[in-house]
This record gives C-alpha cells, sequence and structure tokens, in this order.
C-alpha cells in the first residue's frame, strides 16, 4: 500500500450507491467511503472495459442530500472494486466531510486528512 492510501481513513458506511457513465448506471453496496475515494462490491455483469473510463458515484444520504463525485477505479481485486476520487463538488465535500467528522470524533485527525488532500 502506498503512503497516500493510509493517510485516510475509511469509514465503514452503507447508504444507496450508483456508479454511472454516460446513459449507464448501476447501484452498487458501498463498503466505505474516505476523503480519498470509495470502495464497493464489483456489481453483477461488471464489464472490464467500462473500467477505463472515469465514472460519477454518487451516494444517497438519509437527509435526501447527495454525495457526488468523479472518480476513477484504482484497484479492482477479490469482488471489491477501488475508486479513487477525481473532483467533488463544494456540498458533496461538505456531507462528506460531516459524515468522516462524526466517524472519527477526532477534529485533530480530520484536520490532518483534510490537509494532505490539498
Amino acid at each position: 500500500m502506498s503512503d497516500d492510501r493510509r493517510r485516510f481513513t475509511r469509514i465503514p458506511f452503507d447508504a444507496a450507491t450508483y456508479l454511472q457513465q454516460d446513459d449507464w448506471q448501476v447501484p452498487v453496496q458501498l463498503v466505505d467511503i474516505s476523503l480519498r475515494g470509495l470502495l464497493v462490491m464489483q456489481p453483477d455483469g461488471w464489464e472490464q472495459q467500462r473500467s477505463q473510463q472515469p465514472f460519477n458515484a454518487v451516494i444517497d444520504l438519509a437527509e435526501g442530500s447527495q454525495i457526488r463525485m468523479e472518480v476513477h477505479l484504482a484497484h479492482a481485486e477479490e469482488g471489491m472494486l477501488g475508486f479513487e476520487c477525481d473532483h467533488i463538488d463544494l456540498d458533496s465535500i461538505s456531507h462528506l466531510r460531516r459524515l468522516v467528522a462524526l466517524n472519527l470524533g477526532d477534529e485533530e485527525l480530520l484536520e490532518r486528512e483534510l490537509g494532505a488532500l490539498i
């Protein structure tokens, strides 16, 4: 594992999650999320050729809002797909920051992880 991976705490999280690419969309089972990306279970019928292009990941949150990020496939192994975030909008990073803060319970650690993103 690279140092970059260890710098971001993975938060186990269960929410309705979708991967989108042009007019294609598939629901996926979210395993965990971090400020750097997300890990999902590989969906049935996964087409390897899709993995060469970027995706939009959409995570529905309980309060009716969403975390939306542009991602690319970083690794695929043992039925899991790891995606690294390329872009996230301000509303989504605010929701993600709150989610990570609630799960970390450590403001200093959160600030360190946010600093590592920049």
